[in-house]
Formats: C-alpha cells, structure tokens, sequence
C-alpha cells in the first residue's frame, strides 16, 4: 500500500523526524521517498540556506549523517505556491500513498498545529498522514506497537486498511481500544443501561477490527475498552500499550460535522508524544 511516500521540508526539527520516519517505512515497504520543498508565494524565501541545487536536494543531502539513505529509492522536487495546495496537488499528481510531515515548521511554531500547514494537510489529504512531532529524539522512530482506536464508525473502518498493512510488514502488535465516552451520562437509573449499551458497541467495534486485522495478516492483536474522555482515554493508552505510533481516523461520532477541527484526532495530533496517522474516510465530503 505505501509504495510511494512524500515528505515536504522546510528544513525544520519536524521535516528531519520525518524523513527518518520515512526511510524507516520506505526500508519495509521497499518504497520511493519524494522529498519536496515549497517557496511560500505569501511567505519569506531569504532564509533557505543551501549549497545543493536545489533546497529539497541539499536537505536529502543534509540528513545522511543521521539517516541511513542508501539503497533507498529518493527524489527530490521543487514547487511554487501555497504551501499545503503545493503539498496536495503534487500529491495528487504522482500518486503518493502516504504523506509524512512534522507537526510544525517555520509557519506554525507558535501557534502549534492549529493553522499550519500540516493541520491543513492532515485536513485535506485523501491519502494517510503521518504526523511526526519536531522535538522527537532522532533515532526513535520505530513502528513495533500500534495503537488503533476505535468506535465503530466509517472514521475508524477508514483506519483498519494502513494498519493492516504497516502492522503485517513490521509484525507490530496493534492494540485495538475502543473508549466509551461517560461524560454526557447522569447518575441516574438507567445510566447503567445505556452504559450496557455503549459497551456492547465498544466490544462489537474492536472485535470487528481485531477480525479485519488477522485477516489482513496481523499475527498480535489486542483488545480492551475503556471508559472516560476519548481523547484523554487514548493517551493514557500510549502510555498502557507503550505504543509507538497512532493510528486514528480524522472523523468519528462526534466529529463528522465539524470534520477535523476539535476532534479526537485532532487533539491527538497536537498532544501524542508519539507519531500520529490519521486517515480520511472517502465518504468526507469537502470542507465548505
């Protein structure tokens, strides 16, 4: 499924931690790396300090003391534009099946995720993201345990596929939770009945993936539910599972309306303190 993987670069932290996260992908998926640098047509150009021929060139140049790049399929390009339309439509154009950016760059420091342009990216992509956080220690990248919530919605179906198909090449362990959110519920007398209810969708939701999953060829999968703010609930299962990337659909229940902004997945996005991919389900209609 990832044949094909790009990283955009503004020669940031977060543009290295992701280059490093994609050779280590593009070793087990024997894939190409597209490395691609954007002049901002809104933005400043005066600070790109490079030798190479190009700036994309010089930062595949730039990362061969920490990444080891040989052997592996890389090329190098250069667009003009606005920076995620850029991203997007080269995207598009070369049939990239996954997308690695750090969570920042030289436009969205301060304001973090929200605005920039990977939160734009991670919006708009039709393809997987792969948000990797810029203060990440080199040399950490790995893949051996994957988190996959999940609520039984098209968001979380959209997720099972790139699990699948990371988990089976890695032999990685997925560790399918799914959370059954009580904040709405009063207590009251039937709060114990709807809270039956919601986890019997919870339980149906994870055995569900777990079939999908061995299907697909995962040897390791584990279940569990759990209970209190989703996003919250998750963390703490990073920090249970020891996990090593997340791997979450941009919608779910409660987010389908309001698409990314203020989701579960968003939220990941800017806390994780491990990558986090996010998966757009086809049945998203464009942001109005």
């Amino acid at each position: 499924m990832f044949d094909s993987i790009l990283v955009p670069t503004d020669g940031s932290p977060g543009s290295e931690r992701a280059f490093e996260a994609a050779a280590t992908l593009a070793r087990t998926h024997d894939a190409t790396v597209h490395v691609l640098s954007v002049v901002d047509e809104h933005g400043p150009t005066d600070d790109w300090d490079y030798d190479g021929d190009s700036p994309a060139e010089a930062f595949i140049e730039s990362q061969a003391d920490h990444v080891d790049t040989e052997g592996l399929s890389i090329t190098a390009a250069v667009r003009e534009g606005v920076v995620h339309d850029a991203v997007l439509d080269y995207a598009d154009e070369t049939g990239i099946d996954l997308i690695i950016m750090g969570t920042h760059g030289r436009t969205g420091v301060r304001r973090f995720l929200l605005g920039s342009v990977t939160e734009k990216v991670v919006r708009l992509a039709d393809v997987p993201v792969l948000s990797v956080k810029a203060d990440a220690e080199p040399g950490t990248i790995s893949f051996n345990d994957i988190l996959l919530p999940t609520d039984g919605s098209s968001g979380a179906e959209a997720a099972i596929e790139p699990t699948g198909t990371l988990a089976s090449e890695t032999d990685a362990t997925v560790h399918l939770v799914s959370v059954v959110d009580t904040r709405s519920l009063g207590i009251d007398v039937g709060s114990t009945v709807i809270v039956d209810e919601l986890e019997s969708v919870a339980t149906d939701a994870v055995e569900d993936g777990s079939d999908q999953l061995t299907k697909m060829g995962v040897k390791a999968v584990e279940t569990a539910i759990t209970h209190g703010i989703p996003y919250q609930a998750i963390l703490d299962a990073i920090e249970d599972t020891d996990a090593d990337l997340v791997v979450i659909g941009t919608h779910g229940r409660t987010g389908v309306d309001r698409y990314l902004l203020g989701s579960v997945a968003e939220k990941l996005v800017r806390t994780s303190p491990v990558p986090v991919m996010t998966v757009r389900a086809s049945d998203v209609g464009e942001e109005s």
